[in-house]
Parts: structure tokens; sequence; C-alpha cells
């Protein structure tokens, strides 16, 4: 075998676009990671917002900002990893979620508003 074969074999194929993480990059997802986690709780252990509604959306907030941090600084997605087909991939697999979702939650909604009250079922013979 020739040195330029033993040279591709050696490379482990790193130059394809993929970021691999380093300490600080972990370090930097894990602390935040741990904020993300640790305001929220704050906030419900105190009730510092008052409002349940409002300690709920500001929750979805922390926890959306938390699923970006896990994906950039732990799962390593960006638009050139892969050539964009993880970003393709998430991308898919957020649409299908959300249409799933809205969708459960709009049948759930008028199954409920449609549905014949429990007193009227007792007239029944």
């Amino acid at each position: 075998m020739s040195a330029e074969t033993h040279a591709d074999h050696g490379s482990h194929g790193h130059e394809d676009g993929q970021s691999h993480g380093t300490l600080k990059s972990y370090l930097i997802g894990f602390s935040l990671s741990v904020v993300l986690t640790a305001i929220p709780f704050w906030l419900v252990m105190t009730g510092a917002l008052g409002d349940q509604q409002a300690t709920a959306l500001t929750i979805m907030g922390f926890a959306f900002a938390q699923i970006i941090v896990h994906m950039v600084f732990f799962l390593h997605m960006n638009a050139k990893s892969e050539g964009g087909w993880t970003m393709m991939a998430l991308i898919f697999t957020l649409v299908l979620v959300v249409i799933a979702l809205s969708g459960s939650l709009w049948v759930m909604y008028h199954l409920n508003a449609n549905m014949m009250p429990m007193q009227d079922m007792s007239q029944m013979p």
C-alpha cells in the first residue's frame, strides 16, 4: 500500500463539514441548559409571575430555547453538517409534529363543542 492510501484511511472522514464538539462548547451548552432549567423551576416555586398562564407560556419559551441549545451544542446540528440533510430532516419532522398536534387539538375541540350534554342523555328512553 502506498502512503496516499494510508492517509486516506487515517482521515476518518472528518472533512465532510461535520462539526465536532470541543470541551468549551460542551461546557457552554451544559451551562445554558442548567440556566434554562433553573429559571423556570424558580418561576414555579416562587410564583414570581403570579399568573399561571403567563408562567406556562414562559416555561414553554424556555423549553423551546433549551431544545435549540441541545440541538446546537450537543447534537451539532447546523446547515453544514451532512450537506444540510440533518436540518432538512429536522424541518420535516417539525412540520409533521405540528400537523399532528394541531389536527389532534382541532378534532378534540370540535368533538367537545359538538357533543350532546349529559343531562339530555338522561331523558332518552
